[in-house]
């Protein structure tokens, strides 16, 4: 819970560090909150997980899972793309090679 909490709360600071930044005590506040995220005591990442962003998951889990099984089957097919890339360069280059050596001998 809290690596997605904290992955969040990164994502949110790279913007509210270009906009806030001039605030007073601004950092101070960021270091308090993510205090406040580690704590055992306050359990603070466990509080946001299960208030906002578990709901959030929940209700769009088969997108999710479509967007991952999406995301598998490009990659599969770019990896097979550059491994014929590859593999035309490869013959392409030894078929040089190969005339180059017939040329000069």
């Amino acid at each position: 819970m809290y690596w997605i909490v904290f992955a969040l709360y990164t994502v949110v600071e790279a913007i509210t560090d270009l906009t806030l930044a001039w605030f007073p005590l601004y950092y101070e506040l960021k270091i308090a909150f993510v205090i406040w995220l580690l704590s055992p005591y306050t359990r603070g990442a466990s509080l946001i997980y299960r208030k906002c962003l578990h709901p959030l998951l929940s209700s769009r889990e088969r997108e999710i899972d479509e967007y991952i099984v999406q995301a598998k089957e490009r990659s599969y097919e770019t990896m097979v793309n550059f491994g014929k890339q590859g593999l035309s360069i490869a013959a392409t280059a030894a078929v040089s090679a190969a005339v180059k050596a017939i040329l000069l001998n």
